[in-house]
């Protein structure tokens, strides 16, 4: 009998779908799969190393995994994704626990990983390098059936002095288009309904094929696949969104009016010494002219505070510049200094109390525009995603259109009939549960 594998993954959508590709390969292979950790006779636990806070949650799921070597099956613990990309040897030199690291190249290798593990061959570091990593593929997906993120590119040229991701994940590499399209075919054909476009910048998409940007042209081509009825953009970097697929987004019906756009500070000074390319006044422009053509669109961006040198001036700028932006939904870091990258090595770190107070001040002002811009939603129609029913409180749960997964709010409703789990159901909006919607079925 073959040995039963687990997996837990960690990080961002692009690090589910490695995840996912690996774990087509273990089925294809003949292994089971288990979510019962105590019974997985191999574990991969594949890693996010972008911050802190996320290399810290993978080291203490690695040694509290560990743990089942003496009290589970557990015969083998294999380490893969970012982390072991950047810190494959120390990984091996300090983690006594962990029987093999695999970088991003080798995850084509994982088979051959896990059975040289099982026989208890040594730890072992697979290092292949990054041009042999497989961007696309068969996939097991772990997000629920009617959901899916499509990868359409890997890597990053962008350089922001506070991130590792070149260094990690390597130069920006496009996927074929046709390629694309017809993994999101399949994705369709075995019932997903929404599909989540992602790279670690969507909007360069084709940029390094020789080609003007694919992007417009990708989703105008996903519009026409059957089966799908959500396409939604996430990692949209401001410098390259155009005209076009500002066109593109308004007048295809698949296309939610979402955009996530990772802008990460308002203040010209920061913006220049993170290497970002727009300044306050440009994204003050582009925010103007996205809601001038895409009516009603949510806005969803990512903000640092704490950057090395920030003032109380560049912070006073920043929140000025929230405040009027009225984002729909506002993600924040505090800054983490990341060895190896320009802003690491800056002077005048700021100190933890002073980006912990910085955070709690944006996202207080954030709360409340986001508590009035719930409250507006209550006594109109939308359309809901039904992701679930919750036992407790005896209703249904799910998310518009306005909703990415696993990051944004939910719409909780009632139904006089039964529905099922991953179709769509047309809803009144009654209340609000902080920045959660309460609806009715229609």
């Amino acid at each position: 009998m073959k040995c039963k594998i687990g997996m837990v993954s960690l990080g961002c959508p692009k690090n589910q779908v490695d995840a996912e590709i690996m774990l087509a390969k273990i089925i294809a292979n003949g292994y089971e799969l288990t979510n019962d950790e105590e019974q997985a006779d191999v574990i991969i636990v594949n890693t996010c190393g972008f911050i802190e806070d996320s290399k810290r949650e993978a080291i203490d799921n690695i040694l509290e995994l560990a743990e089942l070597k003496k009290t589970g099956n557990l015969k083998a613990l294999i380490v893969t994704g970012c982390m072991a990309q950047r810190y494959r040897n120390d990984i091996l030199d300090e983690m006594p626990e962990v029987d093999a690291v695999v970088s991003l190249g080798s995850n084509e290798q994982i088979i051959e990983v896990i059975e040289t593990a099982i026989k208890s061959k040594g730890r072992a570091q697979y290092s292949a390098p990054l041009c042999n990593m497989t961007l696309g593929g068969d996939r097991c997906l772990i997000s629920p059936s009617y959901t899916a993120y499509l990868r359409i590119a890997d890597g990053c040229d962008n350089c922001c002095t506070y991130c590792a991701i070149p260094k990690i994940r390597g130069k920006y590499r496009s996927r074929d288009i046709e390629e694309v399209l017809a993994e999101a075919k399949n994705l369709a054909e075995s019932g997903v309904r929404e599909l989540v476009v992602v790279a670690q910048d969507t909007t360069c998409y084709g940029k390094d094929l020789g080609e003007r940007l694919l992007l417009p042209e990708l989703l105008e081509r996903l519009n026409e696949i059957d089966g799908i009825e959500w396409i939604r953009v996430l990692y949209t970097y401001p410098e390259s969104i155009t005209d076009e697929l500002l066109d593109v987004i308004a007048k295809c019906e698949k296309v939610v009016k979402y955009l996530d756009i990772p802008i990460q500070h308002a203040s010209n000074r920061i913006l220049k010494l993170m290497n970002r390319r727009s300044t306050n006044e440009e994204l003050h422009t582009l925010i103007e002219k996205i809601r001038e053509k895409v009516p009603g669109i949510t806005l969803r961006t990512t903000m640092i505070v704490g950057f090395p040198t920030e003032t109380d001036e560049d912070f006073t700028t920043l929140a000025e510049f929230v405040k009027w932006a009225r984002f729909d939904r506002l993600g924040c870091f505090m800054y983490s200094a990341e060895e190896g990258t320009i802003a690491g090595e800056m002077e005048d770190q700021i100190e933890q109390d002073i980006k912990e107070r910085r955070y709690e001040v944006l996202m207080a002002e954030q709360s409340l525009v986001g508590e009035e811009l719930a409250n507006s939603k209550v006594g109109t129609t939308t359309t809901a995603l039904i992701e679930g029913f919750d036992n407790l409180n005896k209703c249904y749960y799910g998310r518009t259109a306005a909703d990415a997964p696993d990051i944004d709010t939910k719409v909780f409703f009632t139904s006089a009939k039964p529905l099922d789990i991953g179709s769509f159901v047309e809803l009144k909006i009654t209340d609000t549960i902080e920045l959660d919607l309460i609806g009715e079925t229609i």
